[in-house]
């Protein structure tokens, strides 16, 4: 699959909204980000280094658990946008007086390739216009055996508001999300094995329509390539309400607006580098240096 396919998102969009977006964890990340921290129960090795990618809209309580989980692991904090990387820094980056003496510290930086154990990424993923791109900064950070973590929203996220605008006859609700087949596919391209993809749906309720619209705008954006063009009056969202209010309320949720959201779990391993065998191979130190401490832990088991 190429990158430039699914999600269909505007590039130009996409990079604005890094810059806009705002420097808070929604609720519903941080929900997201407790379910994913859950299934670490399930992961055998515990890393002695972390990065968390982008937490500031991750999920700041989030990284709280993570940290509660490996009180010992070292961190790495990466934030791209200015305003997310200053809140970083007052979040996580301590002086060395306040950081106590053997405890593990948390570094607001991008880590050194190959230095981290497992790499965390809580509702990121479905915001970038090149996907790949973000996974093989992943990979790259990776140490051999480490583990990715991470989870976004899938293609039926808000479906009920997606069909919505459909009958309106009016562009695009949204940009389009990846299913979690194609997302395995593009771990492996990436360089990852082994992936594991799994979904759930959940259901939040709204008692308004202008409720429902607040929690969606505090959880991105639509960066369709086919949005609508410009700004829309008031006459164009009292529309809006009275579809929402009249289309989207079920009796099944004691008549308040209902809209579900797909979440998106993914988790993989970077495997040893492997070397194709010709009449003349070409060898880098680190993967020479990568095949022979895997040879070494081989040999010890």
């Amino acid at each position: 699959m190429s990158e430039n396919l699914p999600p269909t998102i505007d590039p130009m969009a996409a990079a604005r909204w890094q810059l806009a977006a705002p420097a808070q964890s929604p609720w519903l990340h941080e929900e997201v980000g407790r379910r994913m921290e859950d299934r670490l129960q399930w992961i055998c090795r515990t890393p002695k280094t972390w990065c968390d990618w982008q937490p500031v809209r991750g999920g700041i309580q989030a990284h709280t658990l993570v940290v509660q989980r490996y009180p010992q692991a070292q961190c790495h904090v990466v934030e791209v946008a200015p305003r997310m990387q200053a809140v970083a820094q007052a979040q996580w980056a301590k002086p060395w007086w306040k950081s106590g003496w053997g405890g593990a510290k948390t570094w607001v930086e991008m880590p050194a390739k190959g230095s981290v154990e497992m790499l965390w990424a809580n509702m990121a993923l479905h915001h970038q216009a090149q996907p790949m791109r973000m996974l093989q900064a992943w990979h790259d950070a990776l140490a051999v055996d480490g583990f990715v973590m991470f989870s976004c929203f899938g293609p039926d996220t808000a479906k009920e508001l997606r069909q919505l605008y459909v009958q309106m006859g009016w562009p695009a609700a949204g940009h389009s999300f990846t299913d979690m087949h194609d997302w395995g596919d593009m771990l492996v391209q990436a360089g990852f094995a082994e992936p594991v993809m799994d979904m759930e749906t959940i259901t939040l309720t709204f008692a308004t329509p202008e409720r429902l619209l607040q929690e969606l705008r505090e959880l991105g954006c639509n960066l369709h390539p086919q949005r609508f063009a410009g700004l829309r009056g008031k006459a164009w969202l009292n529309a809006l309400h009275r579809a929402i209010d009249q289309h989207l309320r079920v009796d099944s949720s004691e008549g308040q607006i209902a809209l579900t959201f797909e979440l998106v779990y993914g988790h993989a391993f970077k495997p040893a580098p492997r070397v194709a065998v010709e009449r003349e191979s070409a060898v880098s130190l680190d993967q020479m240096r990568s095949m022979l401490q895997k040879g070494r832990e081989q040999g010890l088991r």
